[in-house]
């Protein structure tokens, strides 16, 4: 009897915790709907449009409920180029006051910002900047603005752009881990961090390159912007200028005055002509961007595909491999478009450097399906390199930023070899019992034999040449031809359009108006897909939300240490052949 009761009271315990829970998801979704339907309210007159350039910009408006809870609002290249454009045209919205930061983005949206932001002064509306700290992109895209000032103890980072590639082989020997890799491309360099203890002569030529041609990109707007000769940027640059006195930077040009925080808001309300006393009506990115209905009927739809490229979502670990293209919900999400009636053109804006070549191959059979009911344009963001070329090559059309970093065709497999931290450093021993030569095939009791590796070899030339086949169709171009401008080899957007992996130079819009032009389309409209998670799935995905914290948090605590943990944590999900970019240095 008394177990009785005691599993009567367990189970009525379980059944309140049960109602508690479901309660408080219940009330975060009726908080989260109101939070959405009152984001979209009406412009107020003599507003101004605030754009917060600080913290790490995405590709697409991820519409993170949790966020809004919170006060928090996102930063995407989607929004913010989309609210630009909107203010541009609203008779409400008097100018934009730009908040700048630590923006971590890359160079190829802050070009298609700084551009947008460019178009937006031929309305003749004021833009005015302000930092206490500003990044070299943030201060990139403020060059654009009227007035830039900053605070008075402030700084601009400028310094040019230059970093380290660190390299692991010599401390995982330490453990007895190695990695073997098979490869095709000289400049197929990604595998280099694990296997080689220096920057190859191939890799430092490729990566020299890409650098100097963002650093020139930088230079010329910038010198046009502000008026200042290109020499003396880069004379500023030598000499660290980030750490001198906040005076000399009005005196270089760089800004236009110094100014506390309470000083350029009380500056604004005066070119608002309004007192001192009255608020000013702020509008944000996400407020304007969002201001107007969603698209029905027959639109362009605009397809956001950024980060690694995967077969399936990786599980939830400490180790945050951040946004993913996932080939599986990839290809449904294309299948769907194809179906879909209203939609009359595909625009797909790749970011990515790649990842697994299975993946690739599959996303790029189902873009070839798709485009032979409808035309597909690709955008190239930042990168769109190696797996992420792999799957633009067979599109109608491709559009990328002089800026973007592109090509790198070329295959690797990349396989642990721990057999000496088991059999030497931990003493284990192992016996293995088989019917064939190769029935166990990478056993962990000792290297891969030459046979094996010559298989491995053999697997992964079949995989370049699968790519360069895909490459030589979509571009019409011969196998030869291919060749000599691939062997993974990194190009600038600048580069690739002489040589023909690119048709044209420019951003997101020049993509979408050579969409319509293909579907014939005079009165476009556009759509954004996939489409966000709703409120339900974004509380079910918290868990992953607590994983990231933490993820950034052992950033900062093992610094230049946190890679090579990443990466060992990140083999055990990864398919072995990959289509992949070599590290990217990020401008900050």
């Amino acid at each position: 009897m008394k177990d009785f009761f005691k599993n009567v009271f367990a189970t009525m315990l379980g059944m309140f915790l049960f109602g508690v829970v479901m309660s408080f998801f219940g009330i975060l979704c009726i908080i989260g709907i109101g939070v959405a339907s009152t984001a979209t309210n009406d412009i107020k007159n003599n507003s101004v449009l605030v754009i917060k350039l600080d913290g790490q910009m995405t590709e697409q408006s991820e519409d993170n409920i949790m966020n809004k809870i919170n006060g928090i609002s996102g930063l995407s290249f989607e929004n913010t180029v989309k609210a630009i454009r909107k203010a541009k045209d609203d008779k409400n919205i008097k100018g934009i006051y730009i908040e700048a930061g630590q923006l971590g983005a890359d160079l190829a949206q802050a070009e298609e910002i700084q551009n947008t932001l460019l178009d937006f002064k031929k309305s003749g509306k004021w833009i005015v900047a302000y930092g206490e700290q500003f990044s070299t992109l943030s201060y990139y895209i403020s060059s654009a603005a009227d007035k830039v000032y900053m605070n008075k103890e402030g700084m601009v980072n400028w310094i040019g752009i230059g970093g380290e590639k660190v390299y692991y082989k010599n401390l995982l020997a330490k453990f007895g881990i190695k990695f073997v890799t098979t490869k095709v491309g000289k400049y197929k360099s990604a595998v280099e961090t694990l296997t080689a203890d220096n920057m190859s002569a191939a890799d430092r030529e490729q990566t020299e390159r890409y650098l100097n041609g963002w650093w020139s990109t930088i230079l010329n707007t910038v010198s046009k912007n502000r008026d200042i000769n290109k020499d003396s940027l880069n004379a500023y640059a030598d000499r660290a200028i980030v750490l001198e006195d906040a005076e000399n930077i009005v005196k270089y040009k760089m800004v236009d005055g110094l100014m506390y925080n309470d000083e350029v808001k009380s500056k604004i309300k005066k070119m608002l002509s309004i007192d001192q006393d009255e608020t000013v009506n702020q509008v944000s990115v996400d407020d304007m961007a969002g201001s107007d209905d969603a698209t029905t009927g027959k639109h362009i739809a605009v397809y956001y595909a950024y980060g690694d490229i995967v077969d399936e979502a990786s599980p939830q670990s400490v180790f945050s491999n951040g946004h993913q293209i996932v080939g599986k919900d990839m290809c449904k999400d294309l299948q769907d478009l194809a179906n879909n009636d209203d939609v009359e053109a595909v625009v797909i804006r790749i970011n990515s450097g790649g990842g697994s070549a299975y993946a690739s191959e599959q996303i790029w059979h189902q873009i070839a399906e798709l485009k032979k009911v409808k035309p597909v344009v690709v955008s190239m963001s930042g990168a769109a390199a190696s797996g992420g070329y792999y799957i633009s090559s067979d599109a109608n059309w491709i559009v990328a930023d002089p800026s973007t970093i592109t090509g790198s065709i070329g295959i690797f497999g990349l396989f642990e070899d721990m057999s000496e931290l088991y059999t030497k450093k931990l003493g284990i021993n192992y016996a293995e019992v088989k019917t064939n030569r190769n029935s166990v095939f990478g056993a962990s009791g000792h290297p891969f034999t030459p046979e094996q590796l010559g298989l491995l070899q053999n697997n992964v030339n079949h995989g370049y040449m699968i790519f360069k086949k895909r490459v030589a169709e979509g571009r019409h171009m011969t196998l030869d031809q291919v060749e000599k401008i691939a062997q993974g080899r990194v190009w600038l957007g600048e580069d690739a359009v002489k040589i023909k992996l690119v048709d044209e130079l420019g951003g997101l819009d020049k993509a979408v108006a050579k969409a319509a032009k293909l579907a014939k389309d005079t009165d476009y409209k556009t759509c954004s897909y996939p489409a966000p998670k709703s409120i339900f799935e974004q509380i079910l995905n918290t868990e992953q939300n607590n994983y990231n914290n933490l993820d950034e948090h052992l950033q900062m605590l093992l610094g230049e240490y946190y890679e090579p943990f990443k990466i060992i944590s990140d083999f055990e999900h990864m398919d072995k052949v990959q289509a992949r970019l070599p590290y990217i240095i990020k401008i900050k």
